[in-house]
């Protein structure tokens, strides 16, 4: 029997778990510090069995996932050195920054167990062990850092394990990992929380900025949403990238601000044009560090009932929708009905069934 301890059983934790648990010769146990926690991760049949013993849960496993924050990777780090874990055991993590973890698992002991840093490149607007989905990490990248030292047969050993989540492997030394990384999440999450908060401060003088801000800039500004403490720490962890990705790119605004002055419109075609055409280079369905929004906006009329015949058709035809909203509704205006699912396929589908029942559908 394979024991599999996960240390959070969280979004993340309790996603693993899920892909883990009732596969042949596999105990998957959760760890929390809260008796009420553990009792629910076994009530919703995300674990085989809970415990608050640190040492009931690592000393018993072959593998230990930290699903912690990566604040507090250090502390869990420091508490598995003091347990007496297998020679083999395989201890990774999830955290979105790998550099500073690995390097200071280099220097733990852990009686001869093995430390493999790991990142799942897949998440969710929505935390904690509910959100946990045996899907959510199909088809997204999971990063694994080994480095020169980590036993081949370890990485195998850990991804024939993930091999369940049905995630693609990758594996990459950490401070690549930390670089990219850093450029693709961490870097728009600053400007997206940047840019939320100068428009904030042009509203405390102008309360139009905040009632006309709805819409595409709430949409393209809706990472700047992300939990503070944990964005504190990341940020943090990865600070010597995210200076020098910074000053590069307050170069790149430097530049416009040059095209701007100068009245420059062919380095500004230039430059939509060259951003476009790496963008429509990126893969549109893979699941990446930022999730994917899948929305569609509907006009409907304000009658009575119409948003229940909506969802009804929706769910008779086993379209799973996620989350609605409406948008504007009032006498004789059309209201806008925006429709979020969870995933590309489920947006097809809603969009070709609304279309054949003769609403107005639009992305």
């Amino acid at each position: 029997m394979i024991n599999v301890a996960i240390f959070g059983v969280g979004l993340i934790g309790g996603s693993i778990a899920l892909c883990l648990k009732g596969k042949p010769g596999i105990n998957v146990i959760g760890f929390s510090n809260r008796q009420s926690s553990v009792e629910k991760y076994v009530q919703r049949g995300v674990v085989d069995v809970g415990t608050t013993s640190i040492r009931e849960a690592a000393e018993q496993a072959d593998f230990i996932f930290l699903c912690v924050p990566v604040g507090n990777l250090q502390e869990y780090l420091e508490k598995l050195n003091d347990c007496n874990l297998k020679a083999g055991c395989i201890v990774t993590d999830v955290g979105s920054t790998k550099s500073s973890v690995a390097s200071y698992a280099k220097s733990m002991n852990f009686n001869q167990a093995i430390f493999i840093g790991g990142h799942p490149m897949a998440g969710s607007e929505r935390t904690g062990v509910e959100a946990a989905s045996y899907h959510l990490l199909e088809n997204a990248f999971y990063v694994l850092t080994p480095d020169e030292t980590t036993p081949p047969e370890a990485v195998e050993r850990l991804t024939e394990l993930l091999s369940h989540t049905r995630a693609n492997i990758v594996k990459l030394d950490a401070d690549s990992h930390d670089d990219i990384v850093g450029a693709i999440s961490h870097l728009p999450h600053i400007i997206a929380v940047a840019l939320v908060n100068q428009v904030r401060g042009y509203s405390e003088k102008n309360d139009l900025y905040e009632s006309l801000a709805a819409g595409g800039f709430r949409d393209i500004t809706r990472i700047a949403s992300g939990d503070p403490t944990l964005w504190r720490d990341i940020l943090i962890d990865n600070r010597t990238v995210l200076m020098k990705l910074l000053k590069d790119w307050s170069l790149g605004m430097d530049e416009f601000v040059r095209m701007l002055e100068e009245m420059d419109g062919s380095a500004i075609e230039d430059a939509f044009a060259s951003a476009g055409a790496f963008r429509s280079r990126m893969p549109e369905r893979r699941k990446g560090m930022i999730h994917s929004v899948f929305d569609c906006y509907v006009d409907v009329p304000d009658h009575p009932g119409i948003i229940g015949r909506i969802a009804s058709e929706l769910g008779n035809h086993r379209i799973n929708l996620s989350n609605l909203q409406i948008i504007e509704s009032r006498e004789d205006v059309p209201g806008i009905l925006r429709l979020s699912f969870r995933n590309q396929e489920y947006l097809d589908q809603a969009i070709v069934l609304l279309d054949g029942l003769g609403y107005s559908v639009h992305q």
